[in-house]
């Protein structure tokens, strides 16, 4: 059965390049070039999946999710040129899913949709009826705890909210405890399907997760650096 997406932006090349490359990967897209027209159709016929565009007129994403998420839970991957973290941390508590930075390669947001995909796939399977092949184990670390069939991280007991792309980047780490993992390691992690990214956008994830970290914990440094070889976790 396949797989509909839709896309809201107000950028009409955007939504004609985008639509064009989820088709040739066998999607089905919706198109919506403001936030009003997409919001009843997202309620009425919901796709699998949408991506939002922040910046738009009329109703931008960030209001278009928040009236979304009072009628639906359909996964949300929003665009942004913005490099907000208020913006960021505003939206992942009001139920986005992931982040992508405007320019972007077409690549890179087929691998995140199918990741997101992924990821709400496992958290709709029933507590208990998972059998452990269908369902990874949790992960705890110390004062961690991933979740990866229901992307729930918690430290100390306190919720950690994670983009996707954070948590596979957590998640890598936290598997071998003590083990480095270099930035190459890690984007194979994050980003599959040979996927270029410069190693740097790595280096801004793992600033992200310790700042995420740190506030629940100000006296968080499990996710060490070793300058020049890569990252590693450290049980506390």
């Amino acid at each position: 059965m396949s797989i509909t997406i839709a896309l809201v932006d107000d950028d009409r090349n955007i939504l004609t390049s985008v639509s064009i490359a989820l088709q040739a990967e066998g999607f089905v897209t919706r198109v919506y070039s403001d936030g009003e027209t997409a919001l009843k159709a997202l309620i009425d016929n919901p796709p699998d999946l949408a991506v939002f565009d922040i910046k738009m007129p009329r109703m931008d994403g960030m209001e278009l999710l928040r009236r979304l998420r009072e009628k639906s839970t359909i996964p949300v991957i929003f665009l942004t040129s913005k490099d907000d973290e208020l913006d960021e941390a505003l939206g992942l508590a009001m139920g986005a899913d992931d982040y992508i930075a405007k320019p972007f390669s077409q690549r890179l947001l087929i691998a995140r949709i199918r990741a997101v995909l992924r990821r709400a796939e496992m958290r709709a399977i029933p507590e208990g009826e998972a059998t452990p092949e269908e369902e990874p184990v949790q992960i705890v670390r110390g004062r961690l705890s991933m979740d990866p069939a229901r992307h729930r991280v918690t430290w100390g007991g306190k919720d950690v909210t994670l983009t996707v792309t954070e948590f596979m980047i957590l998640e890598a780490l936290a598997q071998r405890p003590g083990v480095v993992k270099s930035r190459n390691q890690l984007m194979d992690v994050a980003y599959q399907d040979d996927i270029y990214v410069d190693d740097r956008t790595i280096d801004s994830h793992i600033k992200r997760l310790r700042r995420k970290f740190r506030a629940v914990d100000n006296n968080f440094k499990a996710i060490e650096t070793l300058y020049g070889v890569g990252y590693r976790f450290a049980e506390e």
